[in-house]
């Protein structure tokens, strides 16, 4: 089935352009012309992915993706943010408020589509069967176990700055930290109080923050740069 996009956007030209493009690539794209209708389209269509501009009327981009936030059925929801405005401040401003991307008009349309296909290629390798097996945590367990010592005899964990500045919400730290501890969604949801859902949307939009595509990956990744809160390990 292919994957469920809502597309925002308050110029009827841009929003039929960039629905036709992306339907040519294979999603399925649900419009609005304004954040209410898009707060509407979103609650109707449960997407698995929302593009949205910043600058319209009545309520704003930014304004719509803070509803989402609020939301618990939205709060790791992948959010793509279309707007004219591409100084750095408005750049920091859309990620500050939880955007996964950000591309400023006039964009190439083939642009967008590599954008949404990355993202939501994330959001899927981070999905773990509900069904966790023991299998699975051990191996798991055995790869983290392999990069530390690794990283010990190279003297790398927690000293190599990370080439990036980044910005962990709590939750996400707290999904990290329980991932570098080798569990997988289904334990990360019970000790969070949370459903494997949001845990593997979390997970998805950790990949996306380190650039990297797999769990071990992202263990790896964390312990290179110290990204782990000491009081985990």
């Amino acid at each position: 089935m292919p994957e469920q996009l809502v597309l925002v956007d308050d110029e009827p030209g841009l929003r039929e352009a960039v629905q036709a493009y992306l339907e040519d690539s294979g999603y399925t794209v649900h419009t609005a012309s304004n954040a209410r209708e898009g707060w509407d389209t979103v609650q109707r269509v449960m997407p698995d992915l929302v593009i949205t501009d910043i600058m319209m009327p009545q309520v704003s981009g930014l304004e719509f993706l803070k509803q989402l936030r609020d939301d618990p059925r939205f709060e790791t929801l992948p959010v793509i943010f279309l707007t004219a405005r591409g100084m750095t401040n408005d750049r920091i401003q859309g990620y500050d408020a939880g955007c996964d991307a950000y591309l400023p008009k006039p964009f190439d349309p083939d642009e967008l589509v590599a954008i949404v296909t990355r993202i939501l290629k994330q959001r899927a390798a981070a999905k773990v069967s509900s069904g966790d097996s023991d299998a699975d945590i051990a191996e798991l367990s055995r790869q983290i176990a392999e990069i530390r010592a690794i990283l010990m005899q190279r003297g790398a964990i927690a000293q190599t700055p990370a080439p990036m500045k980044l910005d962990f919400t709590p939750r996400e730290q707290s999904v990290l930290d329980l991932v570098v501890d080798g569990l997988m969604n289904k334990e990360i949801a019970r000790r969070l109080d949370t459903s494997v859902r949001n845990v593997e949307k979390y997970v998805s939009r950790l990949f996306s923050k380190t650039g990297t595509n797999s769990r071990t990956e992202l263990v790896r990744f964390a312990l290179e740069h110290g990204l782990t809160t000491p009081a985990s390990h």
